[in-house]
């Protein structure tokens, strides 16, 4: 069926022709033009809506906005920009696309296994119509969501996607709106949900044109990293509200997409007496009736209030957070690395490890150093696992380093396998990002595109060099003039996923691994966690031990693990059976023997059941 996403700003097209509408409290006079066609006056209604319907215009259309004449002003509601940022709109038909996902209803919460991709590195290409050809090796890996990075229209033709300026237009590097629809339609053919990420904490440092008729979309009463916030808590910004508002159920409605991931929530300042982000998950809630759409945040200051459960064990709002925490812990396992937002965790990372795993959060109010000694969290342990993303690798993790080096360029690849084991076989949601489930050979590099900038570029490049003067590793000038340009076009291209080499060696046992861990979770685990969560604990055991417990309506999962160079005994329970094992444990006279690095994931029956 087809599908529009009506919205009180943008071009719509109607029976009459074209309405155009734009925002525009603080400009003086403001004007529509229709390709190459004469200025026409747009009047603005009490509420700073300029509007216009043409009547000659229809679906193909181009259009820019004159303010105070000032011309060459993209819509900020622009559906497509065919030729980037800075050129004409394009008037788009919603309507013309024909899906073909009417039966889909997506799929539940606890079924999810996340795919993050990065729509430009994915493949050769970096068009949506080139990963939709990809789907089939994706669903066969046991993954059922495909989360994307950002892609929204920014300056230039690559970008991780984070300074988006134009946040209803599919960036046009990718292909058209109609190709993204496609992806979408093919994912969930194969019983994939497909998940967007979305920026509502801050607008890029290029291409945004807000300020010139809409200052007050910003504020100086509350700061980002990215400069002054977004105003959504002034009594008159409305508009302000809507736009987001809007821009999330656009995306649910108008592409099908089956959840969000907001980025940076904490950065997202509201003094309302109801938050943003309350409103928009109760208008996608509200929207989604009949289907399974989920919620996702990243929020550094892990405050479990977003996700609390109805009686029902149903979420309230967001479904789930990116837990920072859980992959910190195992990467200082996994890597010895304590510097920046890893000394939090130097001291007892696998103490750290076991509170994740059982109760969701490491941090859960205590002192944070790397929070300048302030308490950082909140109280998780009500929680159950599935309101907890878990990942060992993402966009943020990898491409954040100097030289974008992924977790298996660092770690020993046995300590790596039983890491990947317990991420996939625990209860909480699992995330990998594109090529990790065959330990890709190629970098996740931070890159951009400011060729239309010069300034910024040269801004860009260094601070990134700035970025990581104060590590150690980088004190001496070659090592820091080695780390990749970002501003090149050859550090986006080093980031392109190689797809050949995942059916050759060493490549090909890892995702022969990968694939055979997913079937194992969906077979025991997924069971489990929808059969209702009833508490979780975790024990260390002398050097290095770990065994955590999680107990649910259907029965008990547990992890028995070495995570360090010694060894531990544990007596065998006849009541658990063995999901998985790694090579290095042997069992003799009633006892499991766990060498160095090494795990047992088993269930057994739910407490108080006869044995």
């Amino acid at each position: 069926m087809p599908s529009l996403h009506q919205m009180p700003f943008g071009a719509e097209p109607s029976a009459e022709g074209v309405r155009f509408s734009l925002w525009a409290p603080d400009a003086q006079r403001v004007q529509l033009i229709v390709g190459n066609g004469e200025p026409i006056d747009a009047p603005r209604d009490e509420f700073g809506f300029a509007r216009v319907t043409v009547a000659s215009a229809g679906p193909g259309a181009r259009y820019e906005w004159s303010i105070d004449g000032q011309r060459g002003i993209p819509d900020p509601a622009s559906r497509y920009q065919p030729d980037g940022v800075f050129a004409q709109s394009l008037v788009t038909d919603p309507l013309s696309f024909a899906w073909r996902d009417s039966a889909w209803q997506g799929r539940p919460w606890a079924e999810a296994v996340i795919y993050e991709v990065h729509v430009g590195t994915a493949t050769s290409a970096g068009t949506f119509e080139a990963l939709t050809e990809r789907l089939d090796a994706i669903a066969d890996l046991g993954v059922t969501m495909i989360e994307l990075m950002p892609i929204a229209e920014c300056p230039g033709m690559r970008n991780w996607g984070y300074d988006g300026v134009l946040p209803f237009a599919p960036n046009f590097a990718y292909g058209t709106p109609d190709d993204l629809k496609r992806l979408v339609d093919s994912a969930h053919a194969r019983g994939l949900m497909m998940m967007l990420d979305v920026v509502y904490n801050h607008f890029g440092p290029s291409g945004n044109f807000l300020p010139l008729y809409a200052k007050s979309f910003f504020t100086d009463r509350h700061h980002t990293p990215w400069g002054s916030a977004i105003d959504f808590d002034a009594k008159d910004r409305r508009a302000v509200r809507d736009f987001v508002i809007h821009n999330a159920l656009y995306w649910i409605d108008e592409f099908h997409f089956d959840g969000l991931r907001l980025d940076a929530v904490h950065a997202i300042k509201d003094d309302s007496e109801q938050h943003v982000l309350t409103e928009i998950a109760e208008a996608v809630r509200k929207k989604a009736v009949g289907r399974q759409v989920h919620l996702v945040l990243e929020n550094e200051h892990n405050a479990s209030r977003w996700l609390t459960r109805d009686a029902e064990r149903k979420p309230k709002l967001y479904d789930a957070q990116w837990n920072d925490d859980i992959h910190h812990c195992w990467h200082v396992l996994l890597t010895g690395e304590r510097e920046a937002y890893y000394e939090d965790y130097a001291a007892a990372p696998l103490q750290c490890l076991a509170r994740c795993l059982s109760e969701g959060f490491a941090y859960q109010g205590e002192p944070s150093v790397h929070a300048g000694g302030k308490p950082r969290g909140e109280v998780s342990s009500h929680l159950p696992p599935e309101a907890f993303v878990a990942f060992l690798q993402n966009h943020d993790q990898i491409g954040n380093r100097a030289f974008g080096e992924r977790l298996s360029a660092l770690a020993d690849p046995d300590h790596l396998a039983i890491a990947h084991a317990l991420l996939i076989l625990s209860p909480q949601i699992p995330l990998l990002f594109m090529g990790e489930e065959w330990s890709a050979s190629t970098p996740f590099q931070f890159f951009v595109d400011f060729s239309d900038d010069p300034e910024l570029s040269r801004a860009v490049r260094e601070g990134r060099r700035r970025e990581f003067a104060r590590f150690e590793s980088f004190a001496n000038h070659e090592t820091s003039a080695r780390i990749p340009d970002p501003t090149a076009e050859a550090t986006f291209g080093a980031s392109t996923l190689r797809w050949e080499e995942r059916i050759r060696p060493p490549f090909a046992d890892t995702l022969a691994a990968m694939r055979s861990l997913l079937a194992l979770r969906h077979q025991h685990v997924v069971p489990l966690v929808k059969s209702g969560f009833q508490g979780g604990r975790s024990e260390l055991l002398g050097d290095g031990g770990l065994q955590v417990t999680w107990s649910f309506t259907a029965g008990e999962l547990h992890f028995l693990a070495q995570l360090g160079p010694g060894s531990l005994n544990a007596p065998v329970r006849p009541e658990l059976e063995t999901i998985w094992s790694s090579a290095s444990v042997s069992t003799e006279a009633g006892m499991h023997l766990l060498h160095g690095w090494s795990a047992i994931v088993s269930k057994g029956p739910a407490r108080g059941a006869a044995e």
